[in-house]
C-alpha cells in the first residue's frame, strides 16, 4: 500500500556539518535513506521531529529559490 505522506524533501541537498541535518528537509542521513521504508506511523514521527528541528534551528535552513 503506498503512502499519502510526501517526502518532506524540498529538493536543496545540504548536510550541515554541526548538526548532521539535511538544511533544506532537516532530516538526518538515516531518515532520508529510510524513508521510503517507514510505514506512515513513522514518517509522522519524522515530521514531528522536523518540527522540532525547525523549531530549535530556525536559520539551518536553506530554501529553494523560486523560479
Amino acid at each position: 500500500m503506498a503512502s499519502d505522506i510526501p517526502s518532506p524533501c524540498t529538493q536543496v541537498c545540504t548536510l550541515d556539518e554541526k548538526t548532521g541535518l539535511c538544511r533544506g528537509c532537516l532530516r538526518t542521513l538515516d531518515e532520508i535513506a529510510g524513508w521510503r521504508d517507514f510505514d506512515d506511523a513513522e514518517k509522522a514521527r519524522v515530521l514531528v521531529r522536523i518540527a522540532e528541528r525547525l523549531r530549535d534551528y530556525p536559520t539551518l535552513v536553506i530554501r529553494k529559490r523560486q523560479p
